[in-house]
């Protein structure tokens, strides 16, 4: 199977579109990566995972231009242009579209071929976009209520769906998606990646982890950084780093300074490469998930919790419906109320008992090990692949746009 694999900004790097597109390969198929190109990189790079195909580089046209005009909307005519050349070109079976923002542009390709799409919903993208703090005219053009009825007209032409969580795969099937269309391709890492045993806990003293983006309130590292303070306040011992980065962290470190945690129990380390993230994920005692219950957290689930459970750590999660599950399904942490300092602090507290925190993280770990993994999810992905229906006669001529030039 060759597969034209869709992803709306520049590769490398993204976790899921490597997972994806590795696991593909590994299993004897070919991958074509459909990327934008905002850093002026080469049209084609052969990776192990996949050929990148990238939109070309406009020289002599200034930097801000270029990324203009790369903007990944699914009426852009370049990204039109350079998923029917890529599916042209490589002979490609099958589309794989991540996420919704060109998953229009994929499915008009895909039917223009006669060849399958598969659309990714690593996001419920509409409520993400009714997350973020946006502008007036960033607003006009990232419109939640425009972008529910575009995951609408997708949905009910996209031959199959991966969904990261059960509570996803409910939400689309309850807008009219036929269950047999939609599997549940979660963000589970691979086994490699799950320690052979937790550290062994010892003393009251919690080292705390969060690993992720600082962009938005959601994310809820207020909260976190007001519980910390609340339990260091009450007995100490407590510490955070926070690895990560994003447009939330000054406001967030000027809180920490104001709440005497900064220089001090809590460290903003920055971003770091994902391997070198999760290498150190052992190093702590407890991995935290402090986002916000909402519309947007309730149908989606982050790489972070399974990653903590696989380096054998105790979780804290908050009430998000997919979190707060799992946590409590596999006992392998506690859930507390989103945005309730309080109630996080007297979780943090709960973590100071090492016999608790060894047998959380033992838990975690053998859900990491027996079911919680990337290669069960690999078996669901290529199942649905195999189902997938046969190539259809090409679109007529007449229902063909314009769009040969290169893009």
């Amino acid at each position: 199977m060759i597969v034209t694999h869709v992803w709306d900004a520049e590769y490398p790097w993204d976790v899921r579109v490597h997972k994806i597109s590795r696991a593909l390969v590994s299993a004897g198929h070919r991958v074509h990566i459909a990327a934008r190109n905002r850093d002026a990189r080469p049209e084609t790079e052969p990776l192990a995972e996949g050929v990148v195909r990238r939109l070309r580089w406009w020289r002599g046209v200034p930097a801000r231009a270029n990324a203009a005009a790369q903007f990944p909307a699914f009426f852009n005519p370049r990204w039109l242009a350079l998923v029917g050349r890529t599916i042209r070109e490589s002979g490609s079976d099958v589309v794989i579209c991540r996420d919704l923002p060109l998953a229009p542009a994929a499915l008009w390709a895909a039917r223009r071929a006669g060849i399958p799409l598969v659309f990714d919903m690593a996001e419920n993208y509409p409520e993400m976009l009714a997350d973020l703090r946006l502008g007036p005219l960033q607003r006009a053009i990232r419109d939640p209520r425009v972008a529910r009825a575009v995951e609408r007209f997708v949905l009910r032409r996209a031959d199959h769906v991966f969904v990261v969580v059960e509570e996803s795969r409910e939400r689309i099937v309850a807008l009219g998606t036929p269950p047999h269309r939609v599997s549940v391709v979660s963000n589970t890492p691979p086994l490699a990646h799950v320690a052979s045993a937790p550290r062994r806990a010892s003393g009251s003293r919690v080292r705390l982890v969060y690993v992720g983006q600082i962009d938005v309130p959601m994310r809820g590292i207020e909260t976190l950084l007001r519980a910390v303070a609340l339990a260091n306040g009450a007995r100490g011992e407590v510490e955070l780093d926070l690895v990560g980065d994003g447009r939330e962290r000054p406001r967030l470190e000027a809180l920490a300074h104001e709440l005497g945690l900064a220089p001090g129990p809590v460290r903003f380390l920055g971003s770091r490469p994902h391997a070198d993230a999760l290498r150190r994920l052992p190093e702590y005692d407890v991995g935290v998930v402090p986002h916000l219950a909402n519309a947007h957290s309730h149908t989606t689930v982050p790489n972070k919790l399974f990653d903590y459970m696989a380096a054998g750590l105790a979780v804290i999660a908050t009430d998000a419906r997919p979190l707060a599950r799992i946590v409590r399904e596999r006992e392998c942490g506690l859930a507390v109320a989103s945005g309730d300092a309080a109630d996080m602090a007297r979780a943090i507290d709960a973590m100071r008992d090492a016999g608790r925190r060894e047998r959380y993280a033992a838990n975690g770990l053998d859900a990491a090990a027996k079911e919680l993994h990337w290669e069960r999810d690999v078996e669901r992905m290529l199942r649905a692949l195999e189902s997938l229906p046969p190539r259809r006669p090409p679109a007529s001529r007449d229902a063909r746009a314009p769009l040969e030039a290169r893009a």
